[in-house]
This record gives C-alpha cells, structure tokens and sequence, in this order.
C-alpha cells in the first residue's frame, strides 16, 4: 500500500491479485485508509473463496457437485443469483449463468464485488476513490478536486492505442472483448462463439449491472446498440471487427483521437 501526494491531492494506492486479476484500489481523500483497504481486500478474498469456478471447495464448485444447496450456501450466492436472473431476463437470455450445464454465476460477481468494494469505502467515509478489477471499474467523485476522473479505453486490435476517453464523476465502467482471450463468450441462443463486435465498453451507474450487461451486449453483438440505446442510464462504444466503432450520443462526453 502506497500513500503519496501529487500537487497537492492526496492518493492512496493498494494492488492485490485476486480472482486470476490484478484489482486497484485508489483513494484520492485525506487520511489514513489502510482499515479501510484491508476490508476490502478480505472482501474481495471471501468473494473469490464462495464464487470461484476453479477451487474445489467453493459454494459454487459444491453447489455444481450437488453436495450443498443454495439455502446452506454463503447468504450471497443467494444475493447473487437473484442478481443473476434479474439480468437474464433483462438481456433476454444473452446474460447466462449456465456454462454448458454448470452454474456459472462469475460473469456478474467481479462487477458485483467491485461496486461492493466502493460501497465499503463509502461507508468508511470515503467520497473520491476507483476500484478497478481487470479494467472494470466502479469510480466515485472525482480524481482531484477539479479534475474528473478520465479513462483510457484501448483498441482492441492494437492495445496500446488509446481508441476513446471517457471521463466523469459516479460512473462505472466495463469492457468485453477478444482483446485477451479471443472468441471466449458465446451466444446463448446459438451455443457458437459470438463475434459480431471486437469489443464493446459499456458505461453507467452500477458496475454490478455494467459489467454483467457489457458481457450480454457483446454476445448479443451488433444489435446491441440499439439494446443500449433502449436502456435507460447506458451508454456504449461498440467496435467492430474491421476496426469500425460507433459511440451512443451521451457516451460521458467520450472524445477520440
């Protein structure tokens, strides 16, 4: 954990890997947050422990196993899976907990636990601070006192051209795409990989939501334009695979190079 202050304006900066990512927590308040901090790195420890597809003993692996069931579950896999279908039924069925036939719940849980983490720094009384997780990020105030928060976002065939900024205060922020992983998120309603989009950054209140819909809007791939333009508090940047990209009108005051 890192304390520092730039021309003035306090910032403390934590790094943890969790979850198979590297998660940011930056405070831009004075004072001391190491208390606050070290809760939101165990928080983001429990999640991992109950939500993980890839630990043995987690309430996910178990409930897959059948050896546990919802109700003796952790209270949040409750919490979560009500999320789940909420969106499911809003993304009509692009959003999916199901991997084949297993529960698979982790396309709502990082943006879950992300905006979870903010929360807790609100409640220590924090009102400017990011947590990032992956490049998913839920942000609150603002940078410094008068300067909003401005975020990159990359191209997803070249990624070290900054393709848009963003910039705002209260916002959350997600991306999904082939940039990482290729062709990794299927289409629901087909079974095949989608690839209609390179990539799309989706932008709005609530990164719980944000990051869940930014999943569904790409399997949903063009046609989830006119989906987020329908969607009261979203705003979009699609990329296209031959590197075309197209901004909803209110994208927080995007600009482009």
């Amino acid at each position: 954990m890192t304390t520092a202050t730039r021309s003035g304006s306090p910032r403390t900066l934590h790094v943890e890997h969790c979850m198979g990512t590297v998660f940011t927590v930056d405070v831009r308040d004075s004072g001391r947050w190491n208390e606050a901090i070290g809760e939101v790195v165990a928080w983001l420890h429990h999640v991992d422990a109950v939500f993980s597809t890839y630990k043995d003993d987690s309430d996910i692996s178990r409930l897959r196993r059948n050896e546990l069931t919802v109700g003796d579950a952790d209270p949040d896999v409750a919490v979560v899976l009500a999320l789940c279908a909420e969106v499911e039924e809003e993304t009509d069925g692009f959003f999916t907990t199901s991997t084949g036939t297993e529960l698979d719940p982790t396309g709502l849980v990082k943006g879950w636990a992300i905006e979870r983490s903010s929360n807790l720094l609100r409640a220590h009384g924090s009102r400017n601070h990011a947590v990032n997780g992956g490049g998913d990020i839920q942000l609150a105030g603002q940078a410094t006192p008068d300067q909003p928060w401005s975020i990159g976002i990359s191209d997803p065939r070249d990624r070290s051209r900054v393709l848009a900024t963003v910039g705002g205060r209260d916002f959350a922020i997600a991306t999904s795409g082939v940039a990482e992983r290729g062709l990794h998120i299927m289409n629901p309603h087909t079974s095949e990989p989608a690839n209609g989009l390179a990539s799309i950054t989706v932008l709005g209140p609530s990164l719980t939501r944000v990051d869940a819909y930014a999943t569904a809007a790409f399997a949903m791939g063009p046609g989830a334009l006119r989906w987020i333009e329908a969607t009261p508090d979203l705003e979009a940047l699609l990329v296209f695979p031959d590197g075309t990209s197209v901004l909803t009108e209110g994208f927080g005051g995007a600009s482009t190079p």
